[in-house]
């Protein structure tokens, strides 16, 4: 149950973001009705989303995989259900997507660059991140500068949504019901 009511005050902004939740997603987001109890926050985080969607410089997939593995890592419940509907739009493998949580007994089902990508999301999600150089170096040589600043960025953003809609006791709000999501054994 979420800790902060899914009611915000009816202002014009908050009008306009269920709108536009609605017509995009099919249903208000409910990140976007919690936050929108401060306007101040609810549209830094709006610019922040607008913004790293037109990063282009990381391969979708990949990208992806890294926001899913942070948010398996921190065990965000809704980001997990809202990822498996985006993985779904981006036509990535569902059978891949769900084994992301417990990668590292799935290994044969990722390429080595996914499973480096993998390892950078989860060791940059660690509480004191444990990023080594060597990772970092493999990565940077693998994707390039810019994709790897992009892949940095994007784990930070979904550590962000992730403990942020955890902290906020959000839920699966049923967006992977839309998709066929394979078990996960």
């Amino acid at each position: 149950m979420a800790r902060i009511p899914l009611t915000p005050p009816s202002t014009l902004l908050n009008r306009i973001g269920a709108w536009y939740s609605r017509r995009t997603y099919g249903k208000v987001l409910h990140p976007g009705l919690a936050a929108g109890h401060n306007p101040r926050v609810l549209l830094t985080y709006v610019r922040a989303e607008r913004g790293a969607a037109k990063w282009n410089r990381l391969d979708p997939g990949l990208k992806h995989l890294a926001v899913m593995a942070a948010t398996a890592r921190i065990n965000c419940s809704w980001c997990m259900d809202f990822g498996h509907w985006e993985a779904d739009n981006l036509g990535l493998p569902m059978d891949k997507i769900s084994k992301v949580p417990r990668w590292r007994d799935h290994r044969d089902a990722f390429t080595d660059l996914e499973l480096l990508v993998l390892d950078y999301a989860e060791a940059m999600t660690e509480t004191e991140p444990r990023v080594t150089d060597e990772l970092a170096a493999t990565l940077v040589e693998r994707l390039g500068e810019a994709a790897f600043v992009e892949l940095t960025a994007m784990v930070g953003l979904e550590n962000y949504r992730s403990r942020v809609n955890s902290a906020f006791g959000l839920t699966s709000q049923g967006f992977s019901d839309a998709c066929e999501v394979p078990s996960q054994a």
